[in-house]
């Protein structure tokens, strides 16, 4: 068995570090997706607020368009480079979150999106905490205190 497929098998933190950046890749592209498909709501424009409305060229539909490509690429960026599109996607979901309170009315989903904003920068830092890992050094035994210094899964 790679050192990989066992740090997955015995090592909660990379089983962590797996579950949000597939969370956090396969997210935002569906998300992304759906500002052209309006599966989840026919109205997206409702959560742009207006003064970012302003700032982006055509209607509130073309800007959540644009909205949903960079979703979509936020969501590649982080399957290819987690450190990196964990920040993204921090940054993109705080300035999601500005809009909804300037918008008024979505207060709980601005909650909701700072949790996953916290959930964004720990995937960063978890990425950060992996690449910095040795490739060859094996994950440690069941229950062994061994953290991500020890245990390599690829970022």
């Amino acid at each position: 068995m790679t050192s990989t497929a066992t740090a997955l098998r015995r090592d909660p933190t990379a089983q962590a570090f797996l579950l949000m950046r597939v969370v956090f890749t396969v997210a935002p592209i569906l998300f992304g997706i759906d500002k052209f498909a309006e599966v989840l709501t026919d109205d997206w424009t409702k959560y742009l607020a207006p003064e970012f409305n302003d700032l982006l060229p055509g209607s509130a539909s073309d800007a959540m368009h644009i909205v949903g490509i960079v979703e979509i690429a936020a969501g590649l960026v982080v399957a290819i480079a987690p450190r990196f599109g964990g920040l993204i996607v921090a940054g993109w979901l705080g300035g999601i979150i500005v809009s909804l309170l300037l918008v008024g009315g979505y207060g709980d989903i601005a909650l909701r999106d700072f949790g996953l904003l916290a959930g964004a920068l720990s995937l960063s830092r978890l990425a950060t905490a992996y690449a910095a890992a040795p490739q060859s050094a094996p994950a440690g035994p069941v229950g062994a205190t061994r953290g991500p210094s020890h245990t390599h899964v690829p970022a």
